[in-house]
């Protein structure tokens, strides 16, 4: 099961050029962050920036990261969250720095005390 999602989410991150055609930031200009804060947060990851363009604007930002892979991520350049990601791995690629936890769905409990002699 866990090499399935693997192998789905790398096909994601692989062949997601379609989906960088359909990422558009609404930002206003008055609202976006300078580019070199970007470049700074990119590097804290470990990639070494080629450029960073804007492209539906969005910041369109070119890397290469700590692995020698080629990374294409497009940002929302007020809030510099990340809006897509496409990776592309070399021969001895590894994906452990996309692949985060697999969320847990929330754990519901009955409502009511927690502990005896609570009251709700």
């Amino acid at each position: 099961m866990f090499l399935a999602r693997t192998c789905m989410a790398l096909s994601a991150l692989v062949f997601s050029n379609a989906v960088h055609a359909d990422v558009h930031c609404t930002d206003p200009i008055a609202d976006w962050k300078p580019r070199e804060q970007l470049q700074r947060e990119a590097e804290q990851r470990g990639w070494t920036v080629q450029r960073i363009k804007i492209d539906d604007g969005c910041y369109e930002l070119r890397a290469i990261d700590r692995n020698g892979n080629k990374v294409k991520a497009k940002y929302s350049p007020a809030l510099l969250r990340m809006r897509s990601l496409a990776v592309d791995f070399g021969n001895n690629g590894d994906a452990a720095d996309y692949l985060g936890p697999v969320p847990q769905a929330p754990v519901r409990r009955p409502a009511g005390p927690t502990s005896q002699g609570e009251k709700k």
